[in-house]
């Protein structure tokens, strides 16, 4: 195992912990057993890219259409948190969206009462796509697997951030009950998406 998987697995660990303030989203897949995460889809897999950094992430699904900014992880070992609620970000300690491996991209829903770039995320469905465009000129074009609520102090680590055969995207956000003393919501919103050839398959 890498430097650069062991980064992604010590953000992992604690990446629930640093996301707060976030919109309400309908329940999914809450509690008890974790299902398995979907292996298949409907179009046909591509093959990884090479490492290039993400500029931008769309998904006309759920209305989303933001600029990219790089994460690192806090001094306590917490993956760092968008500055503002304008842009998402991605974890630099992982892989690039296209890279073989789970990529991660994480926004806040809300902002001073305002909608966030993950404002809907948790209208995204299996089969919708979600595209990063890149600092090649590439796009990567994701398909949704699955759309799951995990409560925070029960995040599926191994789940949501183990290794993968081929390319993965998870964009992460939260959820559930805003607990007003903590300022934070109560859950996770994750989407599992795997890289597809979108010329081939439904539009």
């Amino acid at each position: 195992m890498g430097g650069r998987t062991l980064r992604r697995w010590g953000a992992a660990a604690v990446v629930a912990a640093a996301l707060a303030g976030f919109a309400t989203v309908p329940p999914a897949a809450f509690g008890g057993t974790v299902p398995p995460v979907p292996v298949t889809t409907v179009r046909p897999a591509a093959a990884p890219l090479p490492a290039a950094a993400p500029v931008r992430v769309r998904a006309a699904a759920a209305g989303l259409d933001s600029g990219l900014v790089g994460l690192g992880l806090t001094a306590g070992g917490a993956l760092a948190v968008p500055p503002d609620g304008g842009a998402t970000g991605w974890y630099t300690g992982g892989p690039t969206p296209g890279e073989r491996g789970p990529a991660v991209l994480t926004a806040h829903v809300d902002w001073d009462h305002e909608p966030g770039p993950f404002f809907r995320l948790a209208e995204l469905v299996p089969g919708d796509l979600v595209t990063v465009d890149r600092a090649d000129g590439r796009a990567a074009v994701f398909e949704v697997q699955a759309v799951r609520r995990y409560a925070k102090d029960r995040f599926p680590t191994a789940t949501v951030y183990g290794d993968l055969p081929g390319a993965g995207l998870r964009l992460i956000t939260c959820g559930g009950t805003f607990d007003r003393g903590a300022r934070s919501y109560t859950d996770n919103v994750v989407v599992l998406a795997s890289l597809v050839d979108p010329g081939r398959g439904p539009v």
